[in-house]
């Protein structure tokens, strides 16, 4: 891919309207904002690693790089819309596939090669430190002989600074689109670790709430585990993505340079990688241990409800046994006090000790039978 080849015939489609280029990748806009802004973020033309035009349409960029055929157009696009997509499509033979994926977004990381053209799909993110998240944008990249097109959704990532640092070493720009594209990847790469160190933050941050009895512990867990599932899938894929380029440096021809500079762009991703996994395997365990001490806390609740239960239960015996007893009592009295004349015993002389002695003799039998019960 690397050699340059004579430019294949152009296929003239109707020119869109006037766009005018703005500022690399900003941050997400209100709908009603995005629908105003242009498509085309800034397209830009280089011959031997030096800009020498930034037109302001798609229309003069397709006219002025026909005009320079040992030119390179690089031109950079924020959701565009179909028709600018099937403007590039029919300029630079784009393969109708690709360019559904790209207008659809939603797409795993992938690399796929349509002739002399490289479709690939990457996955950035970055570490929102107020809102404690990782935010995920999606990057489509199409590498030919003489142009890069790259199609973004999202604010990830800052595509201003890779342009600045290319423009800025004229000799690697030299090298073609297929340098761009790894300076892409490795912007991609190397995006990912402020993401890994706001993780690793969040990881420490979460085991302190874990030991510390935080009852909302558990849902930032599984948020913070949903993430590291997205960030896995973005990830993982650019193992085999890099090492399906490195298998193809012989074939294509690819400079040493390029080489050596995929290699470390594949052992970065690599380690990030890693650290995702790593990061997967201690939520799942952190979320375990979560399990375990909130089982150990309700058990320990119930166990000293049932505590609680069990002392009340003994006091209610306690109350019971000594209202029984009591109540002997009051029944003989009660009866005894009732004013009537013909009452048996009224007037027999041994009535009161008789009435004494049979509360005493109730009251002690109730006593001893509740004591016998450990009531008492």
């Amino acid at each position: 891919m690397s050699e340059r080849r004579p430019r294949a015939a152009w296929r003239r489609q109707p020119e869109p309207p006037a766009r005018t280029p703005g500022s690399e990748p900003q941050p997400p806009e209100p709908a009603d904002a995005a629908a105003d802004r242009p498509s085309v973020v800034q397209a830009t033309l280089y011959r031997e690693g030096r800009k020498v035009a930034s037109p302001a349409t798609l229309a003069e960029t397709f006219r002025q790089l026909r005009e320079h055929p040992d030119g390179m157009a690089w031109i950079g696009l924020h959701r565009p819309t179909e028709s600018e997509l099937h403007s590039l499509a029919g300029e630079f033979d784009l393969h109708e596939l690709a360019v559904e994926d790209a207008l659809e977004a939603h797409q795993r990381p992938k690399l796929e090669r349509y002739g002399d053209t490289l479709f690939v799909v990457l996955r950035a993110a970055r570490y929102l430190d107020a809102q404690e998240e990782v935010d995920f944008g999606e990057l489509h990249v199409f590498v030919g002989q003489d142009f890069v097109i790259t199609v973004r959704h999202g604010a990830a990532p800052d595509l201003s600074a890779v342009r600045h640092r290319m423009e800025e070493d004229p000799d690697l720009l030299a090298l073609g689109p297929e340098a761009v594209l790894y300076a892409i990847l490795d912007a991609v790469v190397d995006g990912y670790a402020p993401v890994v160190a706001g993780v690793q933050n969040d990881i420490d941050e979460i085991e302190t709430e874990v030991f510390g009895g935080d009852p909302a512990v558990s849902r930032r867990i599984y948020e913070l585990s949903r993430e590291m599932v997205e960030f896995q899938r973005a990830t993982r894929p650019l193992v085999g993505m890099l090492h399906g380029l490195m298998a193809g440096f012989a074939k294509y021809g690819t400079d040493e340079e390029l080489q050596r500079y995929l290699r470390d762009v594949a052992d970065h991703v690599t380690h990030t990688s890693e650290r995702v996994d790593g990061f997967r395997q201690a939520l799942t365990e952190i979320l375990t241990v979560n399990a375990t001490l909130v089982t150990q806390e309700q058990n320990a609740e119930m166990r000293a409800l049932a505590e609680a239960g069990f002392e009340q239960n003994e006091e209610i015996k306690k109350i019971s046994s000594w209202a029984a007893i009591l109540f002997a009592p009051t029944l003989v009295g009660t009866i005894y006090g009732m004013n009537f004349d013909t009452m048996p015993e009224l007037n027999w002389a041994f009535g009161y000790p008789f009435a004494i002695l049979l509360m005493a003799v109730v009251c002690t039998s109730l006593y001893f039978v509740f004591k016998r019960r450990d009531w008492l």
